[in-house]
């Protein structure tokens, strides 16, 4: 997990802050300070926060002296459908960094849900879309422009495909129509609302989607969404060389297993779960806090030099994984 938080201190309220902390490993940036004058100093601050950082800090209402790495940045965030959902913890970490929110939703049922949701992040600027619908995606973009002037960050934690391509082998669940539906929803939803999004993308914004091992592995039940998220993978490397010059960055997060309503569809999920907790080199799943802070960090411009990147955040099992078809 990218768990390092980062820390701003202005050099020219260096004289108003409280004394540096000091240790053996104290780097003497007074050189660069001298060079670059108004330039922020970033540092890393495991040292002077406790371990669970963001637990440490009220996430919804921060501290007024907390300094965070994405106020004043207006972010979408799609997919958002319970407290366990990948997008509720990178809400809960973009909302304590300091971004203002938007949130999408799909159909009638689900808008006093996120209604309520959103309350939570101090937002009132919630959407219905159906990212099956060109029009739907086009008008989404369309009411956000009323009431924000641009649009800093784009959260893609979107994917669907029918139960019986996400089941048993592959090619006996493989059918025209599940395909379509799997990479239609999944993957080209992305670039769509990337496109969409474009007239109101700060020159600097960041797009962000979510992918899994399934992509680049050929995993147990995971089938027809596995080539659905391939595709969605090299969308972000496409859209990263179209948007790049713009200024505007695509990346995407390869996550490891969470207990999510999506996965509760993939047969025998809670093997999966084990396994990787067994195998990892962290020996444990993954967290939303893992991934919020990770996606946090991506969606701001302290990785300005980052994009095309997929980016594992899984305790590194995708790179000890061996066979999972025997997993018992």
């Amino acid at each position: 997990m990218l768990s390092f938080q980062l820390f701003y201190r202005n050099a020219h309220s260096a004289s108003h802050s409280r004394p540096a902390m000091t240790s053996r490993k104290t780097i003497d940036l007074s050189q660069k300070l001298l060079l670059f004058p108004s330039a922020p100093t970033i540092l890393p601050i495991p040292h002077l926060f406790p371990r669970n950082y963001s637990r440490a800090v009220n996430v919804k209402n921060p501290p007024e002296s907390f300094m965070a790495f994405l106020q004043g940045k207006k972010i979408l965030i799609t997919g958002l459908l319970s407290n366990r959902s990948i997008a509720y913890g990178i809400a809960e970490a973009c909302k304590r960094e300091g971004a203002e929110l938007a949130f999408t939703y799909v159909g009638e049922r689900f808008k006093d849900r996120i209604t309520d949701f959103a309350k939570e992040f101090d937002s009132t600027l919630i959407f219905d879309c159906d990212v099956g619908s060109d029009e739907q995606i086009t008008a989404l973009f369309a009411d956000l422009g009323k009431s924000w002037d641009r649009l800093d960050g784009l959260v893609h934690a979107i994917g669907f495909a029918p139960r019986e391509a996400i089941a048993g082998d592959f090619l006996e669940g493989l059918s025209r129509e599940g395909f379509k539906i799997a990479h239609d929803i999944s993957a080209y939803s992305f670039p769509a609302m990337a496109k969409a999004a474009l007239p109101m993308l700060s020159p600097n914004a960041a797009l962000l989607t979510l992918s899994y091992l399934g992509a680049v592995r050929a995993l147990p039940n995971y089938n027809t969404m596995g080539l659905a998220k391939a595709s969605l993978e090299a969308s972000v490397r496409y859209m990263a060389e179209s948007l790049g010059p713009k200024g505007i960055r695509v990346n995407g997060i390869s996550a490891g297993p969470i207990k999510t309503l999506a996965a509760s569809g993939i047969k025998d999920f809670g093997k999966i779960l084990n396994f990787v907790k067994d195998h990892a080199p962290l020996r444990r799943n993954v967290t939303q806090e893992d991934i919020g802070n990770a996606s946090a960090f991506l969606l701001s411009d302290l990785s300005s030099g980052i994009t095309g990147e997929i980016t594992y955040v899984d305790g590194g099992f995708s790179h000890v994984v061996g066979g999972m078809g025997g997993m018992e």
